[in-house]
């Protein structure tokens, strides 16, 4: 009599759903490296419980993003994806991504000229 780990179908359907949404990841950074200079670099960065990020940076210097719900499919669909994965988003990759304006007035807030806070009247 063979006895069957109940266990085993579900973990071979979770398995299979993250290949599934690994690839769909991947799809998505092959087209942000496309659009962006044919490559990009990207860093898996461990954002909570329930999602990873993957910071990627293309070869023009644009940055983005895609968000996995593990480490696993994050570092599966950056190996699907082809781009060069770095263990850490040290000096010289951040070196390569330009900012805009945009991104130095929302860092720097009031700083460089951001929105006035909302001051509540008397």
């Amino acid at each position: 009599m063979s006895e069957e780990t109940p266990t085993a179908p579900a973990a071979s359907s979770a398995s299979a759903s993250d290949e599934r949404r690994a690839k769909r990841i991947a799809k998505h950074i092959r087209a942000f490296a496309a659009a962006h200079g044919g490559s990009a670099d990207g860093v898996v960065e461990y954002v909570g419980r329930i999602s990873t990020r993957i910071v990627l940076v293309g070869a023009d210097g644009a940055w983005g993003d895609q968000v996995a719900p593990t480490p696993a499919v994050a570092t599966r669909a950056a190996e699907l994806s082809g781009i060069t994965l770095h263990d850490a988003f040290d000096g010289d990759l951040a070196l390569k991504v330009r900012t805009s304006p945009y991104e130095w007035q929302r860092m720097a807030g009031l700083q460089l000229g951001g929105t006035q806070p909302h001051t509540p009247a008397a």
